[in-house]
């Protein structure tokens, strides 16, 4: 059975997780959060510091940090996990590429900027499947929310998949389509071709938990009760009643705070981009283990 242990960043509700084995001690970190005040334009390492501290106090050896997708509400931390551990490669779907050459124009990252995914250390592909020490898991691509999403199904034990943004909690819903790539039809496909066809036991965790009406923090439900009550997509909704549905809702919803600088320096494996680096003044010393 599988440990998963979740930290919560309340500025951006977003979740990042550590998965380990318990025999071995083997772990990957999914979707970490790097701290960003856009008033002063500086960086800090506060959200990574209890999960920099679990994998100390738990004896964890950190085998792969994975990013479901290119964040838009939310700079990643890869990079100074990266420093914190050299040996585990950083590793997304290869659908980061079109995401890629599609905001190298939209956010004038210059001629310069690959549109390879070169900036990561390993490209993942559709259902390939994956090993990180010994813990072992599936890669599914789902796109929708961006072009370049994936998800990564570990079946071990009753199973547990991370869904990035295309699946939030029941009473929220699925992920907005409206950002450059996004395709509300392709989401349809996602969720119900690829994650609810996973069996119906496999814990769902969620990117982000929003806590609608002040609920307490809730980050993984079941496929079967993702299937059967998910507030904007169950298995009784229709493909053009989802893309009507999503497209009204995406017209009046607010741009993320941190839409742009997340975007620039997400697409580029959480590196701070060249030109504005001088501007990027982190504020705390660098995690160490």
């Amino acid at each position: 059975m599988l440990v998963v242990r979740a930290f919560f960043d309340g500025v951006t509700s977003t979740l990042t997780y550590v998965v380990h084995d318990p025999a071995s001690r083997d772990a990957v970190i999914l979707d970490p959060v790097l701290d960003f005040d856009p008033r002063a334009l500086t960086t800090n390492e506060t959200a990574l510091a209890p999960v920099v501290t679990h994998v100390r106090e738990a004896g964890l050896v950190v085998r792969m940090v994975l990013e479901t997708h290119a964040h838009a509400d939310h700079l990643s931390g890869a990079q100074a996990l990266k420093r914190a551990y050299p040996t585990a490669p950083v590793a997304i779907g290869s659908g980061i590429a079109q995401v890629q050459a599609r905001f190298r124009a939209l956010l004038g990252l210059g001629a310069g900027f690959a549109v390879d995914g070169s900036q990561f250390d390993r490209l993942l592909h559709d259902e390939e499947r994956v090993t990180a020490g010994t813990l072992t898991f599936r890669v599914l691509f789902t796109p929708g929310h961006t072009e370049g999403c994936a998800s990564f199904h570990f079946p071990a034990g009753d199973g547990l998949v991370f869904t990035g943004d295309a699946l939030f909690m029941p009473d929220t819903g699925v992920g907005r389509c409206d950002f450059p790539g996004g395709d509300a039809r392709l989401l349809y496909r996602s969720v119900t071709e690829k994650l609810y066809l996973l069996p119906p036991q496999t814990l769902a965790h969620t990117c982000h938990d929003y806590q609608p009406n002040g609920r307490a923090l809730r980050y993984a439900a079941t496929i079967d009760e993702q299937r059967r009550t998910n507030a904007q997509l169950c298995v009784t909704t229709g493909e053009a009643e989802f893309v009507a549905f999503r497209t009204t809702r995406d017209a009046i919803l607010d741009a993320p705070r941190l839409l742009y600088p997340s975007v620039q320096v997400n697409v580029a494996a959480g590196r701070l981009p060249e030109p504005l680096g001088a501007y990027f003044r982190p504020q705390l010393a660098k995690i160490t283990h």
